[in-house]
């Protein structure tokens, strides 16, 4: 009766969340708050347990730099970039879409998705208003380019940290196996966003004209603090590409360099706070509550224990199985907390398995699903709410829906190209 009530819980949850009837953050919590007044999570251990609580790293890693970022923003930084990338695409809609993507892309692998859209993403706000163009189409891309990107390494995809930890796999092995099938996948969504996006392209010459009269340099408000900032930003850029070496968390790099940054620039903490997209946060903390409810009850293991059983010793079966399920499931329940409660279940799998290269083979599968799955709905993946949140703060919001319905496709096309991948690779 537990899971009955769990998954219930769950799923009215997400109806709201879809249809936006309630402020999500209102679901969230209410929801939440039922699973713990039900008994339906593990008690005060939602607060410590790896498995069955909230991730902290994940909360702690998205204020960190969003701290960094309020600061950064106070410099004039974003608007430099945004007269420059105007400028630059001299405002033709798909060639600044397409520039705005492959910062995202390139990005993501080695600042991770989430970090990448933070940057990226106030930069978008500020181009597209000084073009009085809508924001949304280029957001939406820039959250699926980084979805795609990240996938390519380690670091890249807060999924991807879980599965190496889990299977003993480095950062090299992950730019050997993920980074070619990403960048195929990225190449050929380059090309599918003028489909997808073709509707939204607005173009307007007097408004261009007026933007490419702009000095960009004349935007930056403070180049001694702007210099400051990017000598903290890039020991944090170091700190998270050498996370095994230093034995550092992301979030302890993220918080580090936060404080950091305060105290080299001696910016204002209040004002700082107020960046803070504090909506964001309470949304995590309680969807990691919600879906708690799910793993201490046992919905998200009995589904994963069916799966592992159901292939038996048919391992392309078992791969496709991976990778599919993963994009389908952690498109609905987040694939952060999807992937830390099955990857115990794919170890046990793998563990199995004398042929090491079928069953790295699985972990890859894995990865691919659970990565491009979390373009499939507006709270799929990190990366999505902080952007969502970042649109709605700046008075552009973007609805579960208008965002899912393009995540959809791109999910649909790019799994199945991965599978295609893995089968050629690992099994023909």
């Amino acid at each position: 009766m537990s899971a009955v009530a769990a998954l219930t819980i769950f799923v009215v949850a997400y109806v709201f969340i879809a249809t936006e009837k309630i402020n999500k953050v209102k679901v969230v919590l209410i929801a939440a708050g039922l699973m713990a007044v039900l008994g339906l999570i593990p008690g005060s251990e939602v607060f410590f347990s790896e498995h069955e609580g909230v991730d902290w790293n994940v909360i702690f890693l998205l204020f960190g730099m969003m701290v960094i970022v309020g600061i950064v923003k106070q410099t004039g930084l974003f608007d430099y970039l945004a007269i420059w990338a105007a400028k630059k695409s001299r405002g033709k809609p798909y060639r600044l879409m397409v520039m705005l993507m492959l910062i995202t892309a390139v990005g993501s692998p080695f600042l991770d998705n989430v970090t990448t859209i933070m940057l990226v993403a106030p930069v978008t706000v500020v181009v597209c208003n000084r073009l009085r163009i809508s924001p949304q189409p280029y957001l939406i891309a820039e959250i699926l380019a980084s979805n795609i990107g990240g996938a390519a390494t380690l670091i890249g995809d807060p999924p991807n940290i879980i599965i190496g930890s889990r299977a003993g796999l480095t950062f090299n092995d992950f730019l050997v196996h993920m980074a070619p099938i990403v960048v195929a996948i990225f190449a050929a969504f380059v090309l599918l966003t003028r489909v997808l996006f073709r509707k939204s392209f607005e173009y307007h010459p007097e408004r261009v004209a007026a933007v490419m009269a702009l000095n960009e340099r004349r935007a930056i408000t403070d180049m001694a603090m702007l210099r400051r900032c990017l000598a903290v930003f890039a020991l944090v850029v170091v700190g998270f590409c050498l996370q095994t070496v230093i034995g550092l968390d992301p979030a302890i790099v993220a918080l580090v360099g936060a404080g950091l940054m305060l105290l080299v620039t001696n910016a204002d903490v209040n004002d700082v706070l107020e960046e803070v997209e504090w909506p964001t946060l309470i949304f995590f903390f309680g969807l990691f509550v919600m879906v708690a409810g799910l793993v201490h009850t046992g919905v998200i293991g009995a589904v994963g224990e069916f799966t592992a059983t159901a292939f038996g010793d048919n391992y392309l079966l078992a791969a496709t199985s991976l990778l599919f399920g993963s994009a389908v499931f952690g498109a609905f329940f987040d694939n952060i907390p999807y992937v830390a409660t099955l990857a115990p279940i794919v170890q046990g799998i793998t563990d199995g398995i004398a042929d090491p290269a079928i069953s790295d083979a699985l972990w890859w599968a894995f990865a691919l699903g659970a990565d491009f799955g979390g373009n499939g709905t507006a709270v799929a993946a990190s990366a999505n709410v902080v952007a969502i949140g970042i649109a709605a703060r700046s008075g552009h919001p973007i609805s579960f829906w208008q965002f899912t319905k393009y995540g959809i496709i791109v999910t649909i096309w790019s799994t199945a190209l991965a599978w295609l991948y893995v089968w050629l690779r690992y099994f023909a």
